[in-house]
């Protein structure tokens, strides 16, 4: 009779564990993946509007001049950079200037020294051009942008004034450029 009761008390037992052990192996069974819904796009964003063009102001007759006594054409500037200077064909007056993927329309105007300033209307960049080279500045960041930049005729001149007594760096002068009467070397 001993056996008997110990057969119950066994078999119960046994039950108690294998549940136990059945729903600790439930618990730790990974849970199915649930789907994810579709992850959304971002809108498309809309195409950047153009720049709204602001009409120049008619050209004068100092800025005629000065643009008159610009180089056009290709530069040749350091670290094999190019620039290229030319007429802007909806402005008379106005001078484009290319470097790499900037355009940029300028204002010709004569300094005091002599030197060529063109002067970007939207007021970001200026090439200085003097007697034997030319330069494009970031005047906002106040930096060059390139430099010893030579156009033929800057490189012409060059040659011409080699073994020269020291003349003016800057070329003409403002007063020069309106009569276009060269000034006389200095001795």
């Amino acid at each position: 009779m001993h056996n008997l009761l110990k057969r119950p008390l066994i078999l119960s037992l046994s039950l108690a564990w294998l549940t136990c052990f059945a729903v600790g192996a439930q618990a730790q069974t990974p849970a199915q993946p649930v789907a994810k819904p579709a992850a959304k796009r971002p809108a498309a964003k809309p195409a950047p509007k153009p720049p709204v063009e602001v009409p120049l102001p008619p050209s004068e007759g100092e800025q005629n001049a000065a643009a008159s006594m610009t180089h056009f054409g290709d530069y040749q500037c350091e670290l094999n950079q190019s620039v290229k200077v030319t007429m802007n064909p909806k402005y008379d007056g106005y001078i484009d200037v290319a470097f790499g993927k900037e355009r940029y329309t300028m204002k010709p105007v004569l300094s005091s020294t002599g030197a060529l300033r063109l002067e970007d209307v939207k007021g970001q960049t200026l090439l200085l051009q003097i007697a034997y080279k030319s330069m494009l500045m970031d005047v906002k960041a106040g930096r060059r942008l390139v430099d010893e930049c030579v156009h033929e005729k800057q490189m012409l001149a060059r040659k011409a004034a080699e073994g020269q007594p020291t003349q003016a760096l800057m070329g003409n002068s403002p007063g020069q450029a309106a009569t276009g009467v060269a000034a006389p070397a200095p001795n």
